[in-house]
């Protein structure tokens, strides 16, 4: 069975937002996957200010925004289909919204684009809210692409997603899955404060020196004393981790090196126990940041894993990719989270199904 799916992804770093035509092939219980087309759609100033600070509106405010921005992913859907000349080739889409409240303790989770809106300007089935259920179960609801992983990339032993935050999947034995810590997020706006809108290949903080207190008190943190399955809220990078930094007192070289050097720690110390060898697949944008790359490569080498940057489309498209897939698999009514990944009380079959067209 052949589909061809649009995947939707806008991440903490609101770098974007991630389009993805794919063409996904399912015989038997096996999957492939090919990326068609893809395009990553910047966000106005205005646009990155809303999402930035959706969390402090007022309730009706927040559903306001919900709603536009829900009808602004049916707009740039629309215009990559036009774009890319894809009409009437898109049997579905998938949506996996921009996430502004994460608090799985109190059972929930919410993520900003109306799937309704969605499908109400394309006109085309849509599926979003794929971590709803997950959280109702008890769940972390995320990491959310783990599955997809195991089904499209099965030739790969761990992944390691460099987002807004950076997050893992262990596929050997019992699949697990858990954040890791903040990446790109406070990496950006470290840059900000330089007057850079990135650390382009981390070149700011490959002329920096860890600073070893900072690095300490980072290693420190409780989160990272916890055990999985366990998720982040933006807020613990923005409202902890950040502000620690700035504390400090360094320059900012040295405010990036050191956070960097703390990635990499983190990554290395979420695999330490696990065998030896092994491939480690590495996407998202901080993998195309050299110094965090070569940092991450240089803990893990003790451990002998094989540290791999696929392609640029992969590394910018894969979680979009995925999200295509969840959709599918929602569609056909197959799970799409694991509980051994997220903590749920059991496996669940995710997300909500909006009819672009009458019946």
């Amino acid at each position: 069975m052949i589909y061809r799916v649009i995947g939707i992804m806008s991440g903490s770093s609101l770098d974007g937002l991630d389009i993805a035509f794919v063409e996904l092939t399912a015989q038997g219980a096996k999957w492939s996957v090919e990326i068609k087309e893809a395009a990553c759609y910047p966000y106005s100033e205005a646009w990155r200010s809303s999402l930035l600070n959706a969390t402090s509106l007022p309730a009706k405010e927040y559903l306001l925004l919900h709603t536009a921005y829900g009808h602004y992913l049916g707009q740039q859907v629309n215009t990559f289909i036009q774009d890319k000349k894809l009409q009437y080739q898109v049997a579905l889409i998938a949506s996996h919204g921009h996430t502004t409240f994460h608090l799985p303790a109190q059972k929930t989770t919410a993520q900003l684009g109306d799937g309704a809106a969605i499908a109400a300007v394309t006109g085309l089935p849509v599926v979003t809210d794929l971590r709803a259920l997950d959280v109702a179960l008890g769940g972390q609801g995320a990491p959310i692409v783990p599955l997809g992983e195991k089904l499209l990339l099965p030739t790969y032993d761990y992944f390691l997603n460099l987002g807004g935050i950076a997050n893992i999947s262990i596929t050997t034995d019992t699949q697990v899955a858990f954040d890791v810590c903040p990446a790109n997020k406070v990496l950006n706006l470290l840059a900000n404060d330089a007057g850079k809108e990135y650390d382009k290949d981390g070149e700011l903080a490959a002329a920096g020196t860890a600073n070893m207190p900072l690095l300490d008190t980072l290693n420190n943190l409780d989160y990272y004393h916890q055990p999985y399955p366990k998720s982040l809220a933006n807020d613990f990078g923005m409202g902890i981790v950040y502000p620690l930094i700035k504390e400090a007192q360094l320059s900012i070289p040295d405010a990036l090196r050191t956070f960097t050097e703390h990635i990499a720690y983190q990554v290395f110390r979420s695999l330490q126990n696990t065998p030896l060898g092994g491939k480690l697949l590495v996407t998202g944008g901080g993998a195309f940041n050299l110094s965090l790359v070569k940092s991450i490569k240089t803990q893990l080498h003790t451990v002998g894993k094989e540290v791999i940057v696929p392609d640029a489309l992969l590394v910018n498209y894969k979680e979009a990719m995925i999200m295509a897939l969840l959709g599918v698999l929602r569609w056909r009514e197959e799970n799409t989270t694991l509980q051994t990944v997220t903590g749920a009380i059991r496996n669940s079959v995710g997300g909500a199904l909006w009819m672009g067209q009458e019946g």
